[in-house]
């Protein structure tokens, strides 16, 4: 199986919020739904229907969890119906099994061990949406094998970076990069087989 990282992000890095207004707030964040405007168009939607079609779940920090599935719960549709019937494991120093939504795994407290794991068995990709602190935790050490961003053409100047400073120097190697007519720019990015430029 592999780690795919699939979130939204603006040109300097922020990926908190992208959604909605409130969506999230930690640290005083107040520009939370800078990628509604975009959300109609129809090359994210598709790039993100074919990649989360394919794969064989989701691999969630505890606040995506509860954000995404609660949202979604909420708000019903096919969305919430395909959310409840995939597997998703879950990153979470706080929660406790059983967990609220159906298909939910809680990983266990080493989680880069659990998702080195999850990383031998066979099936389709696992996919982490949002979750910053577990991509941090899981991208030094070499278990993301893939990220698909949706690079929207604006700077906030503030937010929760993808790549935090302190981030390790790190390669990649561009697979795919699609211009869509709003200007947003999905690019799939994989880390270079190469030393480290």
């Amino acid at each position: 199986m592999r780690i795919v990282v699939i979130n939204h992000v603006t040109l300097d890095g922020v990926m908190q919020g992208p959604g909605r207004a409130d969506e999230d707030r930690r640290g005083g964040f107040t520009r939370g739904g800078w990628a509604a405007e975009r959300a109609g168009d129809a090359a994210i939607t598709r790039a993100w229907g074919e990649r989360l079609s394919a794969g064989s779940g989701y691999l969630l920090g505890r606040r995506t969890y509860e954000d995404v599935l609660g949202h979604w719960n909420a708000q019903g549709g096919p969305f919430r119906d395909a959310l409840n019937g995939a597997p998703k494991y879950v990153a979470s120093h706080t929660l406790a099994e059983p967990l609220p939504w159906p298909n939910s795994t809680l990983l266990g407290a080493d989680v880069p061990a659990a998702v080195a794991e999850l990383r031998k068995t066979p099936g389709g990709d696992l996919h982490i949406m949002g979750s910053g602190a577990l991509i941090a935790s899981l991208a030094p050490l070499g278990l993301v094998d893939e990220y698909l961003l949706c690079i929207h053409p604006l700077v906030l100047g503030a937010g929760r970076r993808l790549f935090a400073d302190g981030f390790a120097p790190t390669a990649f190697d561009v697979a795919d990069a699609t211009p869509t007519a709003s200007g947003v720019i999905i690019a799939c990015y994989r880390p270079a087989s190469g030393p480290e430029q």
